[in-house]
């Protein structure tokens, strides 16, 4: 279900890229203003002014996705924004993704046409050209009358041309601009250096300060209207030789189309300074950080404190460390609950500089003192899918290895929320799902589980939360102890009363069985980790909805961070 409002909303959005791309080219192809443009340039004028229209429009797009101060009000704030339309306002980075690939394609559709464009204009001069050409051309070397080709002699070179105008300068600038920002990323670049894409991605300042530059360049120049009542097109044109010599013909006066590639960008581009300023101001609020915590597998929890930090269950964070390096932000899901007074993050060293953060504080992280020589900016919270988890009756949680830290924050607010005896929730059921390679990854997570089991038994509740622990690897060491404690109350690994399952999980027996269940019911599916195993989940989840509206439906949720 959620695909198909996926595909809706991209058809939506192709839809009118090929409204504007059609629109467009039919009106320079058939406006009788542009008669005399099309005589010089041909069909290369059509399309250069259409995907310079679908230009304008992916660019008014592109910054508003990674807007995520708009994403997370729109997901939080706004009421029509529920269930499929939040899920999709989830899909911010893909669709950004998306919206420069199809500026990529009209960029070289833009640059082909210009470059025929300004070969035609050189080649109108030629001995060789038409006469009506070469009459077009002559128009404008007095001061009273208007030009209509920009290249003013036959006798230069186009490329010099080119560089002399300020359109052919910013679209040179944008371009490589452009090109720098797309081919640094890559995942290779963003995630082995990442400071390279962080400098080429902010020449978006230059791509949109060139942008609106290069429109007032009006390289492209029509007949006037006041030209058009004047001089009669359909009987001028094949009477050149007697224009400016009878009334039907006086002599056509041209002018560049008004600039309006400033209109699209502005809202966007302000709403986006906006988002910068936000950004920037939070990071100057002083964060304190209250605990240090370093687990096994090489995971360090850290307990914050920040003036004014309010958190919904699943929100993230992005942090900032300048000692480390002065420009990287990393988000990091928040894995404390609402209620408690600090929030915290689990962060696993798994790259350079998560690498170098645990090692910052994993010496001497008992001495209290050491928690204030690391500096730690902080923005957000931001939202995301698994804010929604409290929305369904029936939510499935699914995680591979860190990739669980988005539901401790879920499980924790489940825990204090059934410690208040007053406190009713919409979800009735909540099944957990949780795939690990080794042992060590569930000894930071076992204990709030226990917890959690411990309470939910307290309350007579013990039904609500189903829970299965999956250990996909092991040795033969751990394989004997398993087994010869196997008839234990308790798991050996996580000293649940559920007991670990050994291998992977056949999902078609989960989700038939959940589905079976739980006849007629809204299920959202919420799952953290990586895209091949997200694939499988997606197809499960369309595949065990039912066709009947009023039967079981599934509804995935991804979290890509």
């Amino acid at each position: 279900m959620d695909g198909c409002h996926s595909l809706k909303l991209l058809l939506l959005w192709l839809g009118v890229n090929t409204f504007l791309f059609v629109h467009t080219f039919f009106l320079y192809e058939q406006e009788e203003a542009y008669t005399y443009t099309r005589a010089m340039l041909g069909s290369a004028l059509a399309w250069s002014r259409a995907s310079a229209m679908c230009l304008n429009f992916n660019c008014l797009l592109i910054l508003l996705p990674v807007s995520r101060n708009l994403i997370s009000l729109l997901r939080g704030s706004c009421g029509c924004c529920r269930s499929n339309i939040r899920r999709q306002l989830d899909k911010n980075i893909r669709f950004h993704q998306i919206v420069a690939y199809m500026i990529i394609l009209h960029t070289v559709i833009h640059v082909i046409a210009h470059l025929f464009n300004i070969e035609r204009y050189h080649a109108s001069y030629s001995p060789v050209a038409k006469d009506l050409l070469i009459r077009l051309s002559s128009i404008g070397k007095n001061s009273s009358e208007s030009y209509l080709n920009p290249i003013r002699t036959y006798d230069t070179n186009p490329v010099k041309e080119l560089l002399s105008s300020a359109a052919g300068v910013t679209g040179i600038i944008i371009t490589v601009a452009f090109i720098l920002m797309v081919t640094s990323s890559t995942w290779v670049i963003v995630k082995s250096f990442y400071e390279v894409f962080w400098f080429t991605h902010h020449l978006f300042i230059i791509f949109f300060i060139g942008l609106i530059i290069h429109g007032f360049g009006r390289i492209v120049r029509g007949q006037t209207s006041q030209s058009l009542q004047e001089h009669n097109v359909t009987y001028c044109k094949d009477h050149y030789d007697e224009w400016g010599d009878i009334p039907e013909c006086p002599l056509p006066q041209f002018a560049g189309n008004e600039p309006v590639t400033w209109k699209w960008v502005l809202g966007p581009v302000f709403l986006y300074i906006c988002e910068r300023l936000i950004r920037y101001c939070r990071s100057l609020q002083k964060v304190v950080i209250t605990k240090v915590i370093v687990h096994p597998s090489r995971v360090l929890e850290l307990q914050m404190k920040k003036q004014g930090f309010k958190m919904k269950p699943g929100q993230y964070i992005f942090l900032h460390c300048p000692s480390i390096s002065r420009y990287e932000w990393h988000p990091f899901t928040l894995t404390s609950a609402s209620e408690e007074d600090h929030f915290s993050i689990h962060m696993r060293a798994l790259g350079d500089w998560t690498s170098a953060l645990f090692e910052a504080w994993e010496e001497n992280t008992e001495d209290a003192k050491e928690t204030h020589q690391v500096r730690i900016a902080v923005d957000g919270p931001f939202g995301t899918a698994c804010i929604d988890v409290f929305y369904y009756e029936v939510s499935v949680l699914i995680a591979t290895g860190i990739g669980v830290t988005p539901f401790v924050s879920v499980l924790k607010s489940i825990w204090y929320k059934y410690s208040q005896t007053a406190t009713t929730m919409k979800v009735k059921r909540v099944y957990f799902y949780w795939i690990c390679r080794d042992t060590h990854s569930f000894e930071w997570f076992a204990d709030l589980l226990q917890s959690l089991e411990v309470q939910l038994m307290e309350k007579g509740r013990s039904h609500f939360l189903s829970y299965h622990i999956f250990l996909t690897g092991w040795d033969e060491y751990q394989a004997a102890h398993i087994a010869l404690h196997y008839e234990e109350n308790k798991d050996v690994i996580t000293g649940l009363k559920q007991k670990t399952f050994y291998g992977r999980p056949n999902w078609n027996n989960e989700f038939k069985r959940i589905a079976d269940d739980h006849p007629g019911a809204n299920i959202g599916v919420f799952f953290c980790g990586p895209n091949d195993l997200s694939h499988v989940l997606h197809t499960m989840c369309n595949f065990y909805s039912s066709a009947n509206p009023q039967g079981v439906q599934f509804h995935y949720n991804k979290e890509d961070l």
